[in-house]
């Protein structure tokens, strides 16, 4: 198992841990999306270490996450889904923050892209508890490695503390669990959950192709009242309106991922000629499999929700 060390500046670090020690979600934002960001799998540790500096906390091991995944998202949609989880108080502030690292003003209709590491279950360290940084982490490298969890080195140490943390809070929350652990796909949160869905879909309506990405929403397949998860393969990012109509199974997805129509869309309101036009049409769905409708969500939804 590995873990991704990433450099951090103090005043992302403080604010947050000012704010609390635990956070379900964080935004850990690049200025650009052009990065990407492919050196871990869903599930695996992010370490936060800080800059270089005379600060007590400079150079320190600061804290450690989960990786959810990585997506772009404009500044504003990446302050509606994560707030404050960005590391600063205002969407302007987060604004100037992106002026600085590119070295350039944002217009005020201006809405650029940045690239966001999502992460949950996020723990940060007290001051007075934050680790040295590992040896072998030389000052050139800013942007972080990947540190294989080897050994007994401050990296491996910050994971166990975390994984501490998360246990403790869980028992605080739910009580103790019992019985042998089960295979089960990585969880993600559920602000991720809308970001990944969202770039999976290239930000477009797998129905309707519509790009105006403030209208668009993750739609889960398999609801989480249900007990349907925060996975990519239980999401269809759609716009709005459809978004209601699968909700209220006026619209459903068969296996294939073929548009279905009900009759009740009709015999209730006399409309639906778009859909209607329509019916059997293929969704525009990702292109690798694993990302693609889960078969028996859609199952679930065709039984449970579609008004056949």
């Amino acid at each position: 198992m590995a873990a991704y060390v990433g450099v951090t500046d103090r005043d992302w670090y403080e604010f947050l841990f000012e704010t609390g020690p635990l956070h379900p979600e964080v935004n850990f934002w690049f200025p650009s999306p052009k990065q990407g960001f492919k050196a871990v799998r869903v599930g695996e540790p992010f370490v936060f270490k800080t800059h270089y500096g005379r600060s007590p906390t400079s150079n320190r091991l600061v804290g450690v996450g989960l990786f959810s995944g990585f997506a772009r998202a404009t500044v504003s949609e990446a302050w509606s889904l994560f707030g404050i989880g960005n590391g600063v108080e205002s969407v302007d502030i987060l604004r100037h923050r992106i002026e600085h690292y590119r070295k350039q003003k944002i217009g005020p209709l201006e809405d650029p892209e940045i690239g966001c590491v999502l992460l949950h279950d996020v723990v940060f360290f007290a001051p007075d508890e934050t680790l040295p940084a590992p040896d072998g982490f030389a000052p050139s490298i800013q942007r972080g490695k990947i540190w294989d969890l080897v050994g007994t080195d401050s990296v491996v140490e910050a994971v166990l503390r975390h994984q501490i943390a998360v246990d403790q809070a869980q028992i605080l929350s739910f009580g103790p669990t019992t019985g042998a652990p089960v295979p089960t796909v990585p969880r993600i949160g559920q602000q991720a959950f809308k970001a990944m869905v969202a770039e999976t879909y290239g930000h477009h309506c797998a129905i309707t192709g519509e790009k105006v990405r403030p209208v668009l929403e993750a739609a889960h397949i398999l609801p989480v009242a249900a007990g349907g998860m925060h996975r990519v393969d239980n999401g269809l990012l759609l716009r709005s309106d459809v978004h209601t109509l699968f909700d209220r199974g006026y619209i459903g997805v068969d296996t294939k991922y073929r548009l279905r129509v009900s009759p009740a869309l009709k015999s209730q309101f006399g409309n639906g000629d778009w859909f209607y036009a329509r019916e059997g049409m293929t969704l525009d769905v990702p292109t690798k499999r694993a990302q693609r409708p889960n078969r028996g969500f859609l199952e679930w939804h065709n039984d449970e929700v579609f008004l056949s």
